[in-house]
């Protein structure tokens, strides 16, 4: 048995090993080529995996170490009896942490001494998006959320939603937190585009670190207000007019903490035991999935200086995703 491994999963060298021979390609040679006799994929984002790449192969097992599948095609992997794994929830504390670092640096660049009297409004409620709301009201800010699926999809929550014109006239600050979709009923490609950016009242920052694609970049850079960029069209090959507006801006790493990544091999190892039958000792992770219990701003500003990063793109933007592959895993805020 054969599984192909992204080279720049940490903390997954010699677990797999015992069960199967392992090859260890960095995203880049993860061709049609080099998967063509793999049983076997654990992949991240930069690896799409469609017909392209896989007709012709054996692989019938796919584990994406991170939150999303964006990168997967779904349907082509279900036609051809391919099981797909992914690590929903892995990396949602870090990348908290990012949002309330770089609404930290904006308030400091803007003079704003504290969140009294300020509103965040939040879109997409799920693992991430729940832990930010958590934390924002502890605080201090209001809070709106705006969730159609979730609120839409029959669940019991326990809060109150709101529509995107509410958080339009309301917010101080809109964050994304959705994955991406062109289709169905409530679609997030380009959700934060001209129209919508042009009906905000308020609001003054735009953060997003979800998907590129979710922010129209164009309309972004036609905008007034702040930005915060994690996530940008196009990557690596960024807008360089919009690098220079934004007020925050980070090579797609918001989600990149130790334990995130630790989270998220664990959950590959996981899926691989339960896809094979085997028994790998899963690492015990001692940081919480949910993100800290409880937090102050000056707290995550300090557990993360988000100015570092920023300036670090905005010095060699060339070099996005050498920044992105090597990028030190910080600590969670704990």
């Amino acid at each position: 048995m054969k599984i192909v491994v992204d080279s720049h999963i940490p903390n997954i060298r010699g677990l797999i090993e015992p069960r199967a021979t392992v090859v260890y390609l960095g995203p880049e040679e993860i061709t049609s080529a080099a998967v063509k006799d793999a049983d076997a994929l654990i992949i991240r984002t930069r690896t799409r995996c469609n017909a392209s790449l896989l007709d012709g192969s054996r692989v019938r097992f796919i584990g994406s170490a991170t939150i999303g599948t964006d990168h997967i095609d779904l349907d082509y992997c279900a036609d051809r009896g391919i099981t797909v794994r992914n690590a929903p929830g892995c990396n949602a504390p870090a990348v908290a942490q990012w949002v309330f670092a770089a609404i930290a640096a904006w308030m400091r660049a803007r003079n704003i001494a504290s969140a009294d009297g300020l509103t965040l409004g939040i879109v997409g409620v799920g693992h991430i998006g729940s832990i930010v709301a958590r934390w924002a009201r502890q605080l201090g800010f209001n809070v709106l959320l705006n969730d159609p699926p979730r609120e839409n999809g029959g669940g019991s929550f326990d809060v109150i939603f709101s529509p995107l014109d509410e958080l339009q006239r309301c917010c101080d600050i809109v964050t994304f937190h959705t994955p991406i979709t062109r289709g169905g009923q409530w679609p997030t490609w380009h959700l934060c585009d001209q129209e919508f950016l042009s009906g905000l009242q308020r609001c003054r920052l735009i953060i997003n670190a979800a998907r590129g694609p979710i922010a129209d970049n164009a309309a972004l850079l036609r905008w007034p207000g702040d930005v915060a960029l994690d996530c940008w069209e196009n990557e690596p090959d960024i807008s360089l007019d919009l690098l220079d507006k934004t007020i925050v801006a980070t090579p797609h790493i918001a989600g990149y903490s130790a334990e995130g990544k630790q989270r998220g091999t664990a959950m590959m190892l996981a899926a691989l035991n339960d896809f094979y039958g085997w028994n790998i000792p899963i690492p015990v992770i001692e940081a919480p999935a949910t993100g800290a219990q409880l937090v102050s701003l000056a707290g995550i500003a300090a557990s993360y200086d988000i100015a570092d990063d920023t300036a670090r793109l905005k010095a060699a933007p060339a070099t996005f995703e050498s920044q992105r592959n090597h990028y030190a895993h910080r600590p969670e805020f704990q």
